[in-house]
């Protein structure tokens, strides 16, 4: 597995554990203890569990999974692929925490844009025959 979709699959477990995590304390404020967070938590708690678990998790597994270019650098330039790695973690954060919504949102969307480009030239159909029906 390569080195940015093992990055990509470990954020997106450490986004999964933080934001069940900031769920659990807002479900069990809902009964009176603890004490109520902070606004900013419920933002914080769907962003981590929409935007930075799931799209950690599918970017790294389709970086590591589509197929590769039989000539060249296997899986292509890795720039985009960085690029997506931090805009994308670095959006949640912003988004997340209020800092700014939407510069935040403009990171998490330039990711996105930036990986699928990369992945585009990788999306094609295989190179065995299909089987054929009886």
């Amino acid at each position: 597995m390569p080195l940015a979709s093992r990055i990509f699959l470990r954020l997106a477990l450490v986004h999964l554990v933080a934001g069940s995590i900031l769920g659990a304390w807002l479900l069990a404020a809902k009964g009176g203890w603890p004490p109520m967070p902070p606004g900013w938590f419920r933002a914080a708690h769907v962003e981590m569990l929409l935007a930075g678990w799931l799209l950690n998790l599918i970017m790294g597994t389709a970086y590591w999974i589509l197929p590769r270019h039989a000539t060249g650098p296997a899986r292509g330039r890795a720039g985009p692929v960085v690029f997506a790695l931090v805009a994308l973690n670095a959006g949640v954060v912003a988004a997340g925490c209020g800092v700014s919504l939407v510069g935040g949102r403009a990171l998490e969307a330039l990711a996105a844009a930036a990986f699928a480009l990369h992945a585009w030239s990788r999306v094609r159909p295989s190179s065995r025959p299909a089987p054929r029906a009886p």
